[in-house]
C-alpha cells in the first residue's frame, strides 16, 4: 500500500510539474512606440537552443540509458478454458523490478541485458523549443514470490475464495524479457542557463506520451512453465520530467523521473491461457545521447 501511494503521489507531482512547461512565456518588450509603429522586417524567430544552427529545420538526437523502477500493487486475472480449466483473480499483489546493472561493465554484449531505455527525438527549430520522440523502456516486472494474497474464482471445477501463499509451485509471473513500453512523446524544453560560448546548456525537459506495451512474459502455473513471445498486450500513458545537460554541441545527458500507467489486457501465459492486470509505475532514468543538426 505504501509503494502504491508513493507512486500515485509522484505521478500527481510530475503532472503538476509538467503543466508548468505549458504556461505561456511573457511577451518580449519591443522597441518603438504605439504612436510610431516600426515595420517588422525581421526574419522568423528561431530557437535559442543547444545545437541549433542558423539554418536548418531542427535537431535529431539518439540516447541510450538505464532505469530503476517501482510498481504499485495490482490484481491479476488468470484464465484458461481450453488447455486447462481455471478462471481466478489474485488481489493486491506486490511486484518489483530486476535492474541487472551490475553486469553492464563485465562485457560489451551485456549492454542490452539490464533495464535499458532508448530515445529517438526531433526538436523543431522554433522559439517554443518543442519536439517529438519515439521511446522504448525495457522495464522488468517481477511478481514477488511467497507473498500472501486473496484468491477468488474457480480452479478445475472447484470454487476458491481464500487467502493463499503464492509459491513457485502454484504461480510465477514475470515480464522479465520486458514489460516493454513503446511510446510516442510530445517534448517541451525550457533552458535554464548556458555558457557564454554556447557549448554548455542546462535545462528542464518535460514529456507526455502514449503507446503500447509489448511484453515477453515468463509464466509458470501449476508447475508448468512457458517463456512467451513478444506481442502487443495493451497500452501505456506516461509523464516524464527531468534535467538535460547539453555539452560541446553534439552530446547531452538526461536525468529524469517518469510516471506511467500501464494496462495489460491480453498477456500470454501457459498453453492457451491469458492474464490481465494494470499498474502504476515510477522510473528513475539516466541516459547519454548525441545530436546533429538537419
Amino acid at each position: 500500500m505504501l509503494v502504491q501511494q508513493l507512486v500515485r503521489r509522484w505521478l500527481l507531482f510530475l503532472l503538476v510539474l509538467f503543466s508548468l512547461f505549458l504556461l505561456p512565456p511573457q511577451a518580449l518588450t519591443q522597441e518603438g512606440s504605439q504612436d510610431h509603429p516600426v515595420a517588422d522586417t525581421t526574419l522568423p524567430a528561431r530557437c535559442d537552443c543547444p545545437s541549433q544552427a542558423e539554418q536548418g529545420s531542427g535537431t535529431l538526437s539518439f540516447a541510450w540509458g538505464y532505469n530503476k523502477s517501482w510498481f504499485s500493487r495490482s490484481s491479476i486475472h488468470f484464465s484458461d478454458h481450453t488447455a486447462d480449466d481455471y478462471d481466478f483473480t489474485l488481489y493486491n499483489l506486490e511486484a518489483h523490478d530486476r535492474p541487472g546493472l551490475e553486469i553492464v561493465g563485465t562485457n560489451l554484449s551485456n549492454l542490452s541485458v539490464p533495464q535499458y531505455v532508448y530515445r529517438l527525438a526531433y526538436f523543431f527549430n522554433d522559439p517554443n523549443d518543442l519536439g517529438v520522440e519515439i521511446c522504448f523502456d525495457h522495464v522488468k516486472y517481477v511478481m514477488t514470490q511467497n507473498q500472501t494474497a486473496r484468491i477468488e474464482g474457480e480452479i478445475r471445477g472447484r470454487k476458491v475464495s481464500t487467502d493463499t501463499v503464492v509459491s513457485s509451485q502454484f504461480l510465477r509471473f514475470e515480464h522479465t524479457n520486458g514489460a516493454n513500453f513503446w511510446m510516442v512523446n510530445f517534448l517541451k524544453r525550457q533552458n535554464l542557463v548556458k555558457s557564454s560560448n554556447r557549448l554548455h546548456w542546462l535545462g528542464l525537459l518535460g514529456k507526455v506520451g502514449v503507446g503500447v506495451v509489448i511484453p515477453k512474459s515468463d509464466v509458470a502455473i501449476f508447475d508448468v512453465e512457458t517463456d512467451n513471445r513478444y506481442h502487443i498486450a495493451g497500452y501505456v500513458l506516461g509523464i516524464d520530467v527531468g534535467l538535460r545537460y547539453d555539452f560541446l554541441k553534439y552530446g547531452f545527458v538526461e536525468a529524469s523521473l517518469k510516471g506511467a500507467y500501464a494496462d495489460y489486457s491480453d498477456v500470454l501465459t501457459v498453453g492457451e491461457g491469458r492474464a490481465s492486470h494494470s499498474f502504476f509505475t515510477l522510473e528513475a532514468i539516466m541516459s547519454l545521447g548525441f545530436q546533429v543538426n538537419l
